[in-house]
């Protein structure tokens, strides 16, 4: 299991949300650029970027910062925030992007969505985004009615990369991560699944390790990180300590 540095981009800054309110917005750094370069030396194998003012406008706003991270680190970059068409999953693969988060447009075009992982398979994460056990949507503004488990199901048979499970109540609260909604995601798919919001150090890494056995292949976090709660390089040393395998 991996840990995931998250990088969220709002008006070309590093900032974190609370509950995935924009307005609810505290900025770390005014370079997301040195960001990305920092948690690659503190050990991150893989970081996880969010364009927020695109996931709320619905089309890339941040590409050339998106591009410039990708071009600078060793390490490979899942991108989530505005990614609605092909030409744009296509632009940012072609860029470096290892992998395209897709969340909103899952709910919206679920039909887009079999062709993206048909065209590109291995390269597309369902992002669920989840308030109370039912689907957000647009940066998570608009709830929806279908459940983290029926979305998932949707999507099983298709060729995708992973499922990244977002509890909105957890996300930048630093409260702890929903580990049950987790395992039980986990166990009612063959996709394997990472898991996002609630970490808040060590304590939160260790809860969320033995669910390797259910299909859990890596955690992402963000204000733990920023806020100095959680060490990265101790984090990572500690996923490396057992041996966690992804599911097959």
């Amino acid at each position: 299991m991996i840990i995931i540095p998250a990088i969220d981009i709002k008006n070309s800054r590093c900032v974190r949300l609370k509950q995935g309110e924009m307005s609810k917005e505290t900025v770390y750094s005014d370079s997301p650029l040195d960001m990305a370069s920092h948690w690659v030396e503190r050990g991150a194998e893989r970081l996880h970027l969010v364009d927020l003012d695109g996931a709320v406008e619905g089309r890339p706003v941040n590409r050339d910062l998106v591009k410039a991270i990708v071009g600078s680190v060793p390490v490979p970059v899942e991108l989530g925030g505005g990614i609605r068409d092909m030409k744009t999953i296509d632009a940012y693969l072609s860029a470096g992007v290892r992998w395209v988060i897709l969340g909103t447009v899952a709910y919206k075009d679920p039909d887009f969505v079999a062709s993206a992982c048909e065209r590109f398979p291995g390269q597309v994460i369902l992002g669920i985004d989840v308030r109370d056990d039912r689907v957000a949507i647009e940066g998570w503004r608009e709830e929806t009615s279908i459940t983290a488990s029926e979305m998932a199901k949707e999507f099983e048979s298709r060729s995708l990369a992973a499922i990244i499970y977002t509890d909105i109540h957890r996300d930048g609260m630093s409260t702890g991560p929903n580990v049950e909604a987790t395992r039980a995601l986990a166990r009612s798919v063959s996709v394997s699944v990472i898991a996002s919001g609630g970490i808040s150090g060590l304590q939160d890494v260790l809860s969320l390790l033995p669910l390797s056995e259910d299909g859990v292949i890596g955690m992402i976090t963000g204000r733990a990180l920023y806020e100095g709660t959680l060490d990265l390089r101790q984090a990572v040393e500690l996923t490396k300590s057992g041996n966690f395998e992804k599911k097959s």
